[in-house]
C-alpha cells in the first residue's frame, strides 16, 4: 500500500492508472484517505523528522526556522482556487515552515489570492507541539509590517526579515532564505505536486507531508 501511494506521488498518475503489481486502486485510495483523516501521515512524518535531526546531532525540537510560500497552478479538477496577481498564477498557495535543515515543521494550503501575512497568522496559530521551542523565524519582505509585532506579542517569535539587496540584479543567494527555497525544490521533484490536483486543500497538505516523508526515509536508510 505504501509503495503504491509513493508511486502516485512520484509519477503523478491517476489512481485508476496504478500498475497491476500494486493492490487495487480503490483499496490504495481508501487507506490513503483514511490515514489522511486520522493524522497517520502527519505522525509518521513528525517521528521521522525527529529521528533524522537526532541522527545529524540536532535536538528533535528546533529553535529556529524559515517561512515562505509557493504559488502553484490549479488543474481541471473542481476545487477552491484564487488568483495570485504578483505571480500571475491561478490556483493555490503553499505556505511552509521549515527548520534550519530544510525539514518541514508545518504547512498550510490556501487559495492563491490569500496574502502571505494573512496565511502566516493562520499557520502560526495552528503550530503543533514540536514547535514549542521555536523562537526565531526568517521571512522575506512580504511578511513585514504588523505581522512582526503580532508574532512577538502572541507567540514571542522573532520574525527576522531577509531582504534582497537593491544594488544586485539577477539571481543571488540570500542567507537563511535559501533553505526554504531548497525545500520547495525538493517538493517539485514529485510530479503529484507540480499542480494543485486535489479538490480539498487538506489533501494537498497531506501530499506535502508524504513527499517529505519519502525524502527523510531515503536519508535515514
Amino acid at each position: 500500500m505504501l509503495n503504491a501511494i509513493l508511486y502516485v506521488l512520484k509519477t503523478g498518475c491517476q489512481w485508476r492508472q496504478l500498475p497491476r503489481e500494486f493492490p487495487h486502486w480503490a483499496a490504495v485510495y481508501y487507506y490513503f484517505y483514511r490515514w489522511s483523516c486520522n493524522g497517520t501521515w502527519v505522525r509518521l512524518h513528525d517521528l521521522l523528522r525527529s529521528r533524522l535531526r537526532q541522527k545529524w546531532g540536532r535536538h528533535k525540537q528546533p529553535t529556529a526556522g524559515c517561512l515562505d510560500s509557493q504559488s502553484v497552478k490549479g488543474s481541471a479538477t473542481p476545487g477552491v482556487r484564487g488568483y495570485d496577481a504578483g505571480k500571475q498564477v491561478n490556483g493555490r498557495k503553499r505556505h511552509i515552515l521549515v527548520d534550519t535543515l530544510g525539514l518541514l515543521l508545518a504547512v498550510t494550503v490556501t487559495v492563491a489570492s490569500v496574502q502571505d501575512r494573512d496565511a502566516a497568522r493562520l499557520l502560526l496559530r495552528n503550530l503543533p507541539g514540536h514547535c514549542k521551542k521555536l523562537r526565531k523565524i526568517w521571512v522575506d519582505g512580504g511578511y513585514s509590517g504588523r505581522l512582526l509585532q503580532w508574532a512577538a506579542n502572541c507567540f514571542k517569535f522573532c520574525l527576522s526579515v531577509v531582504s534582497r539587496p537593491k544594488e544586485i540584479r539577477g539571481f543571488t543567494l540570500l542567507p537563511r532564505r535559501w533553505v526554504v527555497e531548497r525545500t520547495f525544490a525538493w517538493l517539485n521533484c514529485s510530479r503529484r505536486l507540480s499542480k494543485a490536483y486535489e479538490r480539498l486543500t487538506r489533501i494537498d497538505e497531506t501530499w506535502i507531508y508524504i513527499a517529505m516523508t519519502r525524502i527523510m526515509l531515503n536519508r535515514l536508510t
